[in-house]
């Protein structure tokens, strides 16, 4: 451990009063947001600047992190994007052959309240037992419960929050060749930088819209294919993204949906979605194809899913993929459309890449 960094008590209050106690890793303050964990033993990086976590708490349940530090490369967006961090064993000290910062450093630039020391296990099974909850942790005395505990009360339930205009871009851009084979529109909700990355692989020029854009604007363009990202918050809320890909639909074109632009895909077809009791968040979720039969290790961070029962009285939708720990809905096809989505992350980074084969899908769509 760094000498120089002192270790403030700090503790973590639910709101249903419940208290983990746990020390600062040296970044003092407090943070308030949805508790939630990831299983992930490794990509921390990466589930903290991950868009989708916007808003949120994150217990990361690997017993070690920052052992391999951090990277300006591998990053999904421009900054950290999770609330506050929740460890067990926090390294200051990292070992790495890349050129790498600590991730106190990394989280200490933009300001990460973070804790460790916090018995990570209990807490984990309490969510889990308990269902997702608001909580906040902060390394102010106890004797400041009250006054926290009251701030807590007050904070917007994640349930019918809007939190996709917080993460997207303000203004159109491009990414990849613009010589490329292919256009594919990008509707920002929140998306991932290794979206893009495997979309311009595959030949493809991006051009990359807000998340209030109009049809028409994105029409303009010219595009061969569409693509509604992943995000934070609730889908429902989403009203502009949503009427948009009743416009894409009848356009015709392709489109592919990823986390919540499967969830706006779903609602823009009449299915509900609704708030899970903890969610799916880690990389190592199984799926089956009901296409090939075969089972999918899978990346997942998502605290929202379709309706099963709407889903399936919908005679022109496809069930393509079913979660096998609880059998919800993990994939979708429109029948008489170019349209398929998916409920976890093909451009998984660190990893699982079982199901990187969704974008080849999406690229043979467009050339047939």
């Amino acid at each position: 451990m760094n000498q120089y960094i002192s270790k403030k008590k700090a503790f973590v209050l639910l709101e249903d009063g419940t208290i983990f106690h746990g020390k600062s890793i040296g970044l003092d303050g407090t943070a308030y947001g949805e508790l939630c964990f990831n299983t992930g033993m490794t990509g921390y990086q990466e589930i903290f600047t991950d868009p989708s976590y916007n808003g949120q708490l994150m217990v990361m349940t690997n017993a070690h992190i920052g052992n391999y530090g951090a990277n300006f490369k591998e990053v999904e967006s421009d900054s950290i994007k999770i609330a506050g961090l929740i460890c067990k064993n926090f390294s200051y000290n990292f070992s790495r052959h890349r050129e790498s910062i600590s991730l106190y450093d990394f989280l200490s630039s933009n300001n990460i309240v973070s804790i460790s020391d916090v018995d990570t296990r209990a807490l984990v099974s309490y969510i889990r037992d308990n269902g997702a909850m608001n909580a906040v942790i902060t390394t102010e005395p106890i004797k400041s419960i009250d006054k926290i505990k009251a701030k807590l009360l007050k904070t917007p339930s994640m349930n019918g929050l809007e939190l996709a205009s917080k993460v997207s871009t303000e203004k159109p851009y491009y990414f990849g060749n613009e010589k490329a084979k292919y256009r594919i529109a990008v509707l920002d909700l929140g998306v991932k930088r290794n979206i893009l990355n495997n979309l311009s692989e595959r030949d493809a020029y991006l051009k990359i819209f807000p998340h209030n854009s109009k049809f028409e604007d994105i029409k303009k363009w010219n595009p061969d294919a569409y693509f509604i990202s992943n995000g934070p918050g609730d889908p429902e809320p989403l009203l502009n993204a949503i009427n948009l890909t009743k416009r894409i639909l009848e356009s015709k074109k392709p489109l592919f949906g990823i986390c919540l632009g499967h969830q706006v895909i779903a609602l823009a077809n009449g299915i509900k979605t609704y708030k899970m009791h903890n969610g799916h968040r880690g990389i190592n979720h199984p799926v089956i194809n009901l296409k090939t039969g075969k089972g999918e290790i899978t990346s997942q961070n998502h605290g929202f899913a379709i309706d099963k029962s709407d889903t399936k009285k919908n005679k022109n939708i496809e069930i393509t993929h079913m979660h096998l720990n609880d059998e919800t809905i993990a994939g979708i096809k429109i029948k008489d459309k170019k349209c398929f989505s998916v409920q976890f992350h093909p451009e998984a980074s660190a990893g699982p890449h079982d199901s990187s084969y969704l974008f080849d899908e999406f690229i043979e769509l467009i050339n047939n």
